[in-house]
């Protein structure tokens, strides 16, 4: 549920924090106040569109916050761990800033996520139901999910199983069909295969190869460099004329005679002596190095050669040796597919039939528990329409012809093989037609909220808003409405605007939105409302401005009623 809601610099408010409780709440005020800016506010923090024109005029940026809790779900689970978003508590902290410039930063519990991401958790935690946004009820392709969230376990593990089915069949299907292409593109593609696994065997690579060659082909275009700093080194160290040894030896000597006179000398002699050995020992290497030093002109030339070739290989098959190498290994595994397709075909297709007749065995089982299901439905809608004085409205789950013959791969999809819309027919005698064709205005406001009545017990929805659905309606089906809404707020909280009075007397929490004009801006304000002033708010929506003595009872009647009926649940 939304516990809490902090607004600053959106439209026409400027700083605004509201606590919300369980139950039904409900806004009201006059047209114009702020009604649908705070729900448009709450729509933001589940994804919907922002825009800079939601800033407040003089302001860099409006900041929205909403404090939701909520019941654990295996798919709000996931999604929060694959976004890697804290979850802790069962609380969810979202946030969004919405710049002048038109830039959106949105986090959940501080992590900064996409706007897409912001709407999948949102989709979870709240629908917004409007008089001219129908929503999700409206889209007939998600009738079909509706459907199964009033399904039994048994429909959603059997969709499970279908879909994982279906989507492994799909996979292998498709790589079937990418074998089955143009003959004469699939030789041209064996002879660039074969010609490149050829060209790249008879190069005969080996890993490091490159790096080692450039080290070798150093060496031997620097020969002469090379020389002279050896044989330079080894003459300061062992010439016949001054030797560096020699002289170092005299000063190891000398030092050796007075080091038992003081540590000091002890320690230079020491270090004498070591500096000795270790240059004897690099005067040994410089010898070493000179005797095996030569210079091969020819095989500086096959060392050339040799980068020459990688080089034009890298060109063509990859940046390293490595990169070559590997492109070689899925050239000859796919030459090797692609020499015995036949049979990889025909393995493929051994494969996709059987998974085939296995989706179409589950998708008929589907459409099994989806009609049980659908009748259940009709009856459950058409009680809920009874109640809201709809009794003479039909209302059908409609499985479109075709869809059970299951046997053409055409009428497979990722729900089965189902199409399925809501039909109604308002008036008697009319034929059934599509939901998302019915004109709007009261009679769709109540089918509506029967539909919301009978699914949010089955989606898990922890907060719901409607948004003056109650429009065009009056007298007994207002109270009816009223009582729908309410039932609704059993299994969700319910944030309700209305102007009602009959919806207004039913609610747990009633809000109040006004808007002051002060030095030339307007500001919306919010109030919760004790007994009195909620008393007297109902009795003005009964009314208008002016307060009688009949209307203030009449208010008072109506809570009294409310009451009432909230003990009798």
């Amino acid at each position: 549920m939304l516990e809490s809601l902090k607004i600053r610099d959106f439209a026409i408010i400027q700083d605004l924090s509201l606590d919300f409780r369980t139950g039904m709440t409900v806004l009201t005020g006059e047209t114009g106040a702020g009604k649908s800016i705070i729900i448009d506010a709450v729509g933001l923090l589940a994804g919907g569109r922002g825009s800079s024109e939601f800033v407040r005029y003089g302001s860099k940026k409006c900041v929205l916050e909403g404090q939701f809790s909520y019941q654990k779900t295996e798919t709000l689970t996931a999604l929060l761990e694959e976004n890697a978003i804290d979850e802790e508590e069962a609380t969810l902290l979202i946030q969004r800033e919405i710049f002048a410039t038109g830039r959106n930063v949105c986090r959940i519990n501080g992590s900064i996520v996409t706007i897409a991401v912001l709407k999948e958790v949102g989709s979870q935690l709240i629908d917004i139901h409007g008089q001219n946004e129908h929503q999700e009820l409206m889209v007939s392709d998600n009738h079909i999910h509706l459907l199964d969230y009033y399904g039994p376990s048994e429909l959603d593990r059997l969709k499970k199983e279908y879909q994982s089915v279906f989507s492994e069949y799909r996979q292998l299907e498709k790589e079937r069909r990418e074998w089955e292409i143009n003959e004469q593109e699939l030789v041209q593609r064996i002879d660039i295969l074969k010609y490149q696994v050829e060209e790249i065997k008879a190069a005969d690579l080996h890993l490091n190869e490159e790096e080692e060659l450039k080290e070798e082909e150093q060496k031997l275009a620097n020969h002469q460099s090379i020389v002279e700093a050896l044989s330079s080194s080894y003459t300061i160290l062992q010439g016949e004329e001054i030797s560096g040894l020699d002289l170092i030896g005299q000063a190891m000597e000398k030092m050796e005679s007075i080091s038992d006179m003081d540590d000091k000398f002890r320690q230079i002699s020491e270090t004498l002596s070591a500096a000795f050995f270790q240059l004897q020992e690099v005067s040994s290497d410089l010898y070493s190095e000179m005797d095996h030093l030569e210079y091969d002109e020819e095989r500086l030339n096959e060392i050339e050669e040799r980068l020459n070739i990688i080089q034009q290989l890298k060109r063509k098959y990859g940046n390293t040796v490595e990169s070559i190498l590997i492109h070689y290994e899925e050239a000859v595994s796919e030459l090797e597919k692609l020499e015995n397709r036949e049979e990889q075909v025909d393995m493929l297709s051994k494969k996709t039939t059987q998974l085939r007749e296995r989706a179409v065995s589950l998708a008929g089982d589907l459409t099994k528990i989806r009609k049980e299901t659908a009748e259940r439905l009709e009856v459950a809608i058409l009680e809920q329409l009874k109640e809201l004085y709809m009794e003479k409205v039909q209302f059908s789950v409609n499985f479109k012809e075709g869809s059970d013959q299951g046997t053409a791969d055409s009428i497979l999809s990722a729900q089965g093989q189902d199409k399925i819309e809501f039909f109604v027919a308002t008036n008697p005698g009319e034929p059934l037609k599509p939901l998302a064709r019915v004109a709007s205005g009261g009679e769709l406001s109540r089918m509506m909220l029967a539909m919301k009545t009978i699914f949010s017990r089955s989606q898990g929805i922890t907060s719901i808003i409607f948004d003056e659905v109650d429009t065009g309606v009056s007298g007994r089906v207002a109270q009816a409405i009223a009582d729908k809404i309410y039932s609704v707020a059993y299994h969700s909280q319910v944030l309700c605007i209305t102007h009602l009075p009959q919806v207004a007397a039913r609610a747990d929490q009633h809000l109040y939105i006004r808007k002051e004009v002060a030095n030339d801006r307007t500001t919306t304000y919010v109030e919760q409302l004790a007994e009195k002033e909620r008393t007297e708010e109902i009795a003005r929506m009964l009314s208008g401005e002016e307060l009688t003595q009949l209307t203030i009872e009449t208010a008072q009647e109506l809570l009294k009623l409310a009451d009432k009926k909230k003990k009798q649940v």
